[in-house]
């Protein structure tokens, strides 16, 4: 019998349209979340799920959510600021445990911090399980299976194709990246806090520390070369668990195209503030002003959009080795598809091992691909 699954922060932008794609996969998940009339209208709406209150504030009433074995599915962020309970709650208790943050600095708490953790504790954690940072581990780890054993570099990116118009009064970063359909309020907070924070790469054979949009990269797609940002992902951790020749690994966001060095200038300079006195206690503060389940792109803006996600494994001349592409569907709707698979083939008995687990070595690479392919990114 599978596991239960448990959704925290179900009645967010991001967290109902996951619980609706578990139940369009057919699964009954818990729903939960602090406001108790939302959750009970939410559950009665989709079929009589059962529903819990749970307040990330008090994380004791997190913890109260789960039993050994579960599932807990978490949306809540910014998770540099609201991750910490949910993911301490799920150790504790013994449930695996999938979230969908791309915010660098968390991305890297789970895998250093919570992930030995979770090892002993014996469950599974898979953080950033959305498309932020899900296709390019399977970009990655195609490209760099095909690579063999000279392989030392892989770079990643990130793109998309098509724009809808943009809403009256939308914000300069919602607008640069308009190619998504549009930014949730979680995402323009979650995207606020990672210019306070340190970022992260893999370069000669470790990770680095290094700020968000350190560095510009292009690969090229279809014949077009195209810009994006570097930015600290899941990939860095969990690619050179499946290549140990690996040296680098490079992950670029392309929502921003031609205006990359835009957003790198602002990152530096956003940098630069966050290392003044109180200069990063400020952006955070912003970042949690902007928070809430304040919506998100429509399914028409979505569909107006489409995602490109590419992988080129590199030898230490430089040489192409293997080039992995998938395309597909707008990035949120990946997102909402990819986490209800993720979540019903955890709680199937599909995961495994234990401790901070990469998309590709927590699945296996082929039954990842089926995931990626059933969330709507096809490889090409």
């Amino acid at each position: 019998m599978p596991a239960r699954i448990v959704v925290f922060g179900a009645t967010g932008y991001t967290g109902r349209a996951a619980v609706e794609a578990l139940v369009d996969r057919g699964a009954r998940p818990v729903v939960a979340g602090r406001s108790r009339e939302k959750v009970e209208a939410l559950a009665a709406e989709l079929g009589g799920l059962d529903s819990a209150v749970a307040d990330v504030a008090s994380a004791a009433s997190v913890r109260a959510l789960l039993e050994a074995g579960d599932v807990l599915l978490t949306t809540v962020g910014p998770f540099n600021r609201w991750g910490p309970a949910a993911a301490e709650a799920a150790i504790d208790a013994g449930a695996h445990y999938i979230d969908s943050t791309g915010e660098p600095g968390f991305i890297r708490r789970v895998f250093e911090e919570y992930g030995p953790r979770a090892e002993r504790a014996g469950i599974g954690m898979l953080t950033a399980f959305g498309y932020d940072y899900v296709p390019g581990n399977l970009a990655g780890a195609l490209a760099l299976r095909d690579a063999g054993e000279r392989v030392a570099r892989v770079d990643i990116g990130y793109f998309v194709s098509g724009r809808p118009s943009e809403p009256a009064g939308a914000s300069p970063i919602a607008k640069l990246a308009g190619g998504m359909g549009g930014m949730s309020g979680g995402t323009l907070a979650s995207t606020l806090g990672a210019m306070a924070d340190s970022s992260f790469s893999f370069r000669g054979g470790k990770i680095v520390t290094e700020r968000t949009a350190k560095r510009v990269g292009a690969l090229v797609l279809c014949g077009k070369r195209r810009q994006g940002i570097s930015v600290g992902a899941s990939e860095h951790f969990a690619l050179p668990r499946l290549a140990p020749n690996l040296r680098e690994v490079n992950a670029y966001l392309g929502w921003f195209g031609s205006l990359s060095r835009v957003v790198q200038a602002t990152a530096a300079f956003n940098g630069g503030v966050a290392a003044l006195p109180g200069g990063r206690g400020a952006m955070r503060a912003l970042a949690g002003r902007a928070s809430g389940s304040t919506g998100g792109p429509s399914l028409q803006a979505r569909a107006q959009t489409r995602s490109q996600v590419a992988a080129v494994a590199y030898d230490d001349a430089g040489k192409t080795l293997a080039t992995t592409t998938l395309a597909g569907v707008n990035g949120y709707t990946f997102t909402f598809e990819m986490l209800a698979w993720g979540a019903i083939a955890a709680s199937e008995g599909d995961l495994k091992g234990a401790g901070a687990l990469g998309p590709a070595d927590g699945f296996g690479v082929d039954r990842l691909r089926e995931g990626v392919e059933s969330a709507g990114l096809v490889v090409q």
